[in-house]
């Protein structure tokens, strides 16, 4: 018999819970203590093989200080099938996480800006560099 593949919104709610608990460095150890049950648990609720009840995932937002509705895309209606959200997927990369942290721990607004500025900069400049090196014969050799 086949294994039941996870539902998209299961999949995402999980997600969620694991991009929150990892921008506030917390472990799957630490997050299982706090609800009173097993790690592996959490690893099946991140996975979205296991959905989160109600009640679980109203506690889950208190641990993680956010509201219940930050698990939720879409006014709570859940991904649409199929897309995937840029934002969820740069917060799962290990570089995405870093930067959010560090962008998290700038207090001064005009740093933020100019980073911000200086990101746009590099991203025009990085594809501008690509640009060029397909329309050069000679760097394409």
């Amino acid at each position: 018999m086949k294994a039941k593949s996870p539902n998209s919104i299961d999949v995402y709610v999980g997600n969620r819970v694991r991009v929150r608990r990892k921008t506030l460095g917390m472990t799957q150890h630490g997050l299982a203590e706090l609800l009173g049950i097993t790690f592996q648990q959490i690893q099946k609720y991140e996975k979205g093989t296991n959905r989160i009840g109600a009640s679980r995932l109203q506690l889950i937002s208190e641990i993680l200080r956010v509201p219940v509705g930050f698990f939720f895309e879409n006014g709570g209606s859940g991904p649409i099938e199929g897309e995937t959200s840029e934002l969820n997927k740069f917060l799962s990369s290990k570089e995405g996480l870093a930067l959010n942290k560090a962008f998290i721990a700038i207090e001064d607004p005009n740093i933020r800006q100019k980073l911000v500025s200086l990101a746009k900069s590099l991203a025009v400049a990085g594809l501008s560099d690509i640009e060029a090196e397909l329309q050069d014969p000679v760097a394409n050799g």
